[in-house]
Order: C-alpha cells, then sequence, then structure tokens
C-alpha cells in the first residue's frame, strides 16, 4: 500500500489537462481567456483551464449535432456501443490511480475514498449502462389483426450534462452512462472547482473508441458556461446536478428557450431523528458521524441536524464528541486523512458561519493550521 510520501510524489508528476475537448481536439477558448483551478488543501494554483463562453457552446453544440445527425454514434449497432463503452470503463481502471489523484488534488476528496469508492464506482456505472444497451428492448402495443403498433426507443439528441464538484468523477459517469448508451452525443461542463477529471476521461473516451464530437467538454464559469448550454436551442435535454436555486434556474431557461428536456438532482440536507428509545447510542453516534463527516459533509444526503430526545441528549452528545474527534483532519493525500478540505474558501466561509449561531463549540471548530 502507498503512503502519503508515495502519493505526493506520484501526484507531482501528473500532467494535468488544460484544454477543453470539443469535436475530438484539445482546444483553447475562443477569447483565449483561462481561469485558476486551485487545490483546495493549499490554495495553490493546479492549473489554467479555458474559460469558455457561448460561442464556445455554439461550436460544441454545433460539433455533438453533427455527430448525432451523422449517425457515427448513435446509428451504430447497439453491440458496438457497448464494446466501446466497456472499453472506455476499461482504460479508466488502467489509469485509476491517476485519476484518483487528480480528483483528490482538484476536490480535496481524501484519496482513500477517491481510491476506493470515486474511481470504482465511476467504473462500475460505466460498465451497467454498457451492459444495458443491448438488454433494454422495445413493446408492441396492443393492436387489431390488421396493424402492428411498435413502441421504439430512440436516442433524444444532444444532451447538456452540467456536474457538481461534490462527485466530479462519479457524477460525470452517472451521466455520460445513460446517455452514451443510448446513443445521443453530450457537452458536458463540468464545476469550474473540479473539472480535472472530466477533461481526463473526455481524452480516454476518444482513446476508447468514442467518435470525435460525441463527448465534448467546456470550462467555464455557470453564468458563461452553464446558462448558454441550459438556453440553448438545438441542445434537446438537459439533466443537472446542484442546488436548487440553480436547478430552477434551468428549468426557465428551457422555458424560455426550445422546452428542451430537462432532468434535475438537487441537493436538501435533512436531519437525524433519535428517539430515547434507541436501543445502541454507539451505533447511532458512529452512523450520524458517517452521515455528517464523510466527504467533508459536501452531500446531498448530509446529516447537518439532530432531532434528539431530551432524556438521551446527554450521553448522545458525548458519544458524538467522540465520534467527531476520531475523524482525522490532515492532508488529503495522506492515507490517515479521513477529512479534507472544504471546496473552497466561500464554501469554508458558509460553513463556519454555523457556528455563529445558537448553542456552543463542543470540539473542533477552528481551522486546520497543518498540525492541529
Amino acid at each position: 500500500m502507498l503512503n502519503k510520501v508515495d502519493y505526493k510524489t506520484q501526484a507531482g508528476a501528473l500532467k494535468l489537462p488544460t484544454k477543453m475537448i470539443v469535436d475530438g481536439v484539445a482546444v483553447a477558448a475562443l477569447s483565449g481567456n483561462t481561469f485558476p483551478t486551485l487545490n483546495p488543501a493549499t490554495g495553490e494554483v493546479l492549473a489554467e483551464l479555458p474559460a469558455a463562453a457561448s460561442a464556445d457552446v455554439d461550436k460544441a453544440v454545433a460539433a455533438a449535432r453533427l455527430a448525432f445527425e451523422d449517425g457515427r454514434w448513435s446509428k451504430l449497432p447497439p453491440a458496438t456501443r457497448k464494446r466501446v463503452l466497456l472499453k472506455l470503463a476499461a482504460v479508466i481502471e488502467e489509469n485509476a490511480l491517476e485519476l484518483a489523484l487528480m480528483e483528490s488534488l482538484d476536490s480535496g476528496k481524501t484519496i482513500n475514498d477517491c481510491i476506493n469508492i470515486d474511481v470504482p464506482e465511476a467504473i462500475n456505472s460505466l460498465r451497467w449502462h454498457a451492459e444495458a444497451v443491448d438488454k433494454i428492448y422495445d413493446q408492441v402495443s396492443p393492436a387489431n389483426d390488421a396493424s402492428l403498433g411498435l413502441i421504439v426507443r430512440e436516442p433524444i439528441g444532444v444532451v447538456g450534462l452540467v456536474l457538481p464538484w461534490n462527485f466530479p468523477l462519479l457524477m460525470l459517469a452517472w451521466k455520460i452512462g445513460p446517455a452514451l448508451a443510448a446513443g445521443c452525443t453530450v457537452v458536458v461542463k463540468p464545476a469550474e472547482e473540479t473539472s480535472l477529471t472530466t477533461l481526463r476521461v473526455a481524452k480516454l473516451a476518444l482513446d476508447a473508441g468514442v467518435p470525435a464530437g460525441v463527448f465534448n467538454v467546456l470550462t467555464g464559469e455557470g453564468p458563461d458556461v452553464g446558462e448558454p448550454i441550459g438556453r440553448h436551442p438545438d441542445i434537446d435535454a438537459v439533466s443537472f446536478t446542484g442546488s436548487t436555486e440553480t436547478g430552477r434556474r434551468f428549468l426557465k431557461y428551457s422555458s424560455e428557450s426550445n422546452l428542451k428536456e430537462v432532468v434535475l438532482e438537487m441537493g436538501g440536507k435533512n436531519p437525524c431523528i433519535v428517539m430515547d428509545d434507541v436501543p445502541d447510542l454507539d451505533a447511532v453516534a458512529a452512523h450520524i458521524g458517517n452521515g455528517a463527516f464523510w466527504n467533508m459533509g459536501q452531500n446531498c444526503s448530509a446529516i447537518s441536524r439532530v432531532f434528539v430526545h431530551k432524556d438521551v441528549r446527554h450521553r448522545l452528545l458525548e458519544k458524538l464528541t467522540e465520534v467527531a474527534k476520531s475523524w482525522t483532519v490532515g492532508d488529503p493525500l495522506d492515507p490517515d486523512t479521513r477529512i479534507g478540505p472544504l471546496i473552497s474558501a466561500t464554501h469554508f466561509g458558509k460553513v463556519s458561519g454555523y457556528l455563529g449561531g445558537e448553542g456552543r463549540v463542543v470540539t473542533g471548530g477552528k481551522a486546520f493550521n497543518g498540525t492541529t
């Protein structure tokens, strides 16, 4: 098993992507503008990435539309698309350590989670969708003897995929898997904070045999790239994962453009409720700790509040305090680290602001300085 020094050495040797992928070619933004992507653990600039704008969206959509209409992907036999997607999953697996390191550097996720959860689950998702390609059947509808009614599934066309920053690689796999399996072409916008693994996978997709123009990636800010994708008249569907506020905007963009299909996965955290008849407070405390602190609490399903019966409140608080102390904060590239940094200074300020409300800090409550 690799240690912290090993991971840091290999991370330092990575060649990070610095170009978008449009029509199978690595390109800069048409404007030439760039923006920095940062390591949230150190504030270090990892790379300067293209700052795309509406003109870049037009270019990528045109490439995706041509690739869809000429059938280079959509009209392939299902078994052929399946083979290519399985090859993509295999190529990702061959480059698993590189992608895990890249994901950890760019997002602050712990290297253990990247290696053991994010990358393997992304591979499994792609394989699942690849295997589904030739196992989903159309239907025959009821009709009289003189008629034959068929229900046929066809790819919808060009799909815009807008990703969140909390699971960059995994959400990419969740979105490109069904879209590419169905025969669609895609224009992907990763979160501006976490673009690196998406860019790398797009290159690996070309290596695996995905035709040029089928898998396009644009990097940049939401208003500059996400909104033009949402409003583009030649995009047939959009899949978005992120905040409820931004999800509402995509519905608005659709209603004000071509009424494209919109699929939304929007975040919302729920409280954990603990009653006085709970049989095992230790197990409850461990579960709450995992729900609250895994992935730095940056999950749509994270436990951000606990409603607890007054008769077990003090005992549960003691156990939760010990559980919290067991979640080691540190360098994401250290295998012993369980909690890395929050994604950005803005998000750190938001989370820190919660501590200024009611109640008192029981443990922690201050920024990690590298040792405490």
